[in-house]
């Protein structure tokens, strides 16, 4: 080999090896992380308001999370856009494991199918697992005349009638569309920003029904002020036992539980990921915590990571179909 083919193979070798050091002594700071992780206070975005499930489930266990894991755990709530602007924010963080995102799962199974631009792909996140499952309440303001999921369904088709959510795309909207499909009636849709402004105008009679989130309805249910007809979920709602499911009242196979759900950016290690997982579901299966959640309508779970991607992949396929089926599209 000549002197200058002999200094260009010497160059090469040396870059490989540097290269190979340079990825060995990443593998290893990966590793000590994993095994050292958390080392600094964990940030949770919640692309929701403060009060609604997602900051109330998170904050009923803040403290159990801080004396698990040795390390301030911070909500922040990035709220806009259905989740998008919170989730946009997540999905761009570091994937280092101090940055998570709880969130409903209408995030991953509903927005990509209606907002036109996307600032994530659901691909940029890394499920961990779904923390809880709710579902909504139908009711109707007394006037209306209806005690059943079956007559309101009779006096629909019968008459003009309109229903209320807190929005488009949002959990009640696309439950109420899902159920008139399957139960062959028709009602307009009357959207707020928001449940509680949608089950005001229930209260006073100015629109007949909504199919809006539990606690918000409840103390008007308990006060007699809205009847409950049937609640979405495949279970019984916690807080209203003696209300029957939409499949219990007569829409065979109708199913509108929807969950709420820990993900991480992708990229970030499993065994960060396992861990914060079990810190998790060491927080919020207590008993304590468990009939604390019960009273919001929200039944823990904690899945493992596999479980939680199964299910928002259905879930988004089925609220897919929904949008697509009503031709649902926000900016």
């Amino acid at each position: 080999m000549s002197g200058s083919r002999h200094s260009q193979f010497k160059q090469w070798l040396q870059r490989v090896a540097l290269g190979a050091g340079v990825a060995l002594a990443l593998n290893v700071a990966l590793a000590q992380g994993a095994a050292t992780w958390p080392q600094r206070p964990i940030r949770i975005v919640v692309p929701h308001p403060p009060g609604g499930p997602s900051d109330l489930i998170a904050r009923t266990v803040l403290e159990r999370l801080h004396a698990t894991l040795k390390q301030p755990v911070i909500l922040e709530n990035r709220a806009g856009a259905g989740g998008n602007i919170g989730a946009q924010e997540a999905a761009r963080s570091a994937a280092d494991g101090y940055t998570w995102m709880l969130g409903t799962d209408t995030i991953i199974t509903v927005n990509p199918h209606v907002y036109r631009n996307m600032p994530f792909k659901p691909e940029d996140f890394k499920p961990v697992a779904i923390l809880s499952q709710f579902g909504q309440t139908l009711v109707c303001h007394p006037s209306v005349g209806v005690k059943t999921l079956q007559e309101l369904i009779t006096k629909a088709k019968a008459q003009p009638m309109a229903y209320a959510s807190g929005g488009p795309g949002v959990p009640g909207h696309l439950s109420m569309e899902l159920l008139q499909y399957m139960g062959g009636f028709d009602m307009r849709h009357v959207p707020y920003k928001g449940p509680a402004p949608a089950a005001q105008d229930v209260l006073s009679g100015q629109v007949p029904c909504g199919l809006l989130a539990g606690p918000t309805v409840l103390p008007h249910v308990r006060a007699g002020k809205l009847v409950p007809l049937a609640v979405s979920g495949t279970t019984r709602a916690p807080t209203l036992p003696d209300v029957p499911t939409v499949a219990e009242a007569g829409v065979k196979g109708y199913d509108a539980m929807f969950t709420l759900a820990l993900w991480a950016p992708r990229g970030v290690p499993d065994d960060i990921v396992a861990k914060f997982r079990q810190a998790w579901a060491d927080a919020l299966l207590t008993p304590e915590v468990v009939e604390r959640l019960k009273q919001t309508d929200q039944i823990p779970v904690v899945s493992t990571p596999e479980v939680a991607a199964a299910q928002l992949a259905r879930d988004s396929v089925k609220w897919g179909t929904v949008a697509r089926r009503i031709n649902l599209g926000l900016d």
